[in-house]
């Protein structure tokens, strides 16, 4: 098993690659790793290995956490996690015609998608995070398949911008173009033809986030 000591030095290796002449020490680690100089020294000796703390900053850092018990240079590392773009994979919620489960914030897995292909399905790689929904019926064909992957951006909630959304309702999720009309209601509509556009009070509908990009599977 890797011990403390080790634990620090890989960690000073990493933390040199950002800082900007000087040594790397003790409190520059705790000072990276949010914890107090003193909790950190009682950690140190008594060879307690901080793990979640340590979690947290190789999530900050985009740094596998496989670097803490495989011999890789740091340089490698930092190089290999920057080619993917990480996401909020909802394995289970499900968006669309019929509507799904509210809740949006649970139940996700991180996955890992290639910056190339990210910067390819949404012709940019996102400022903000980005998280992945199933598109369930048939509502939105063929634009969004039934049973395709929805690449979502929750920091994109303007429908004044032409785009299909997804909008929280009393009924569940659905994925839609949204249009404000002029009495004020929220209309949802479908590319699909076959489904009429749905018409809401404003104070029904929660805008959650656009629609960048989808894929058939993940």
């Amino acid at each position: 098993m890797i011990d403390f000591q080790e634990v620090i030095e890989r960690l000073k290796d990493i933390i040199s690659t950002k800082k900007i002449g000087g040594k790397v020490y003790d409190k520059d680690v705790a000072a990276e790793l949010g914890i107090g100089q003193a909790t950190f020294a009682t950690m140190k000796k008594r060879g307690s290995i901080p793990y979640r703390e340590i979690m947290e900053f190789c999530a900050r850092r985009k740094i596998s956490i496989n670097w803490l018990f495989f011999d890789q240079p740091a340089e490698m590392l930092i190089e290999e996690t920057e080619k993917f773009f990480r996401v909020r994979y909802f394995s289970e919620l499900r968006a669309s015609a019929g509507g799904g489960a509210e809740v949006f914030d649970e139940g996700y897995e991180l996955i890992d998608v290639d910056r190339r292909l990210m910067e390819k399905m949404l012709g940019r790689i996102p400022d903000g995070e980005i998280e992945a929904i199933h598109v369930e019926g048939e509502s939105m064909e063929p634009t969004l398949p039934d049973g395709c992957i929805a690449f979502v951006d929750r920091s994109q909630t303007d429908v004044g911008k032409d785009g299909i959304f997804v909008a929280s309702t009393a009924n569940g999720l659905f994925v839609k173009r949204i249009r404000r009309r002029v009495d004020g209601s929220v209309e949802l509509i479908s590319d699909n033809p076959l489904y009429a556009p749905e018409a809401l009070p404003p104070e029904a509908v929660r805008i959650v986030g656009r629609v960048v990009g989808s894929v058939e599977s993940l």
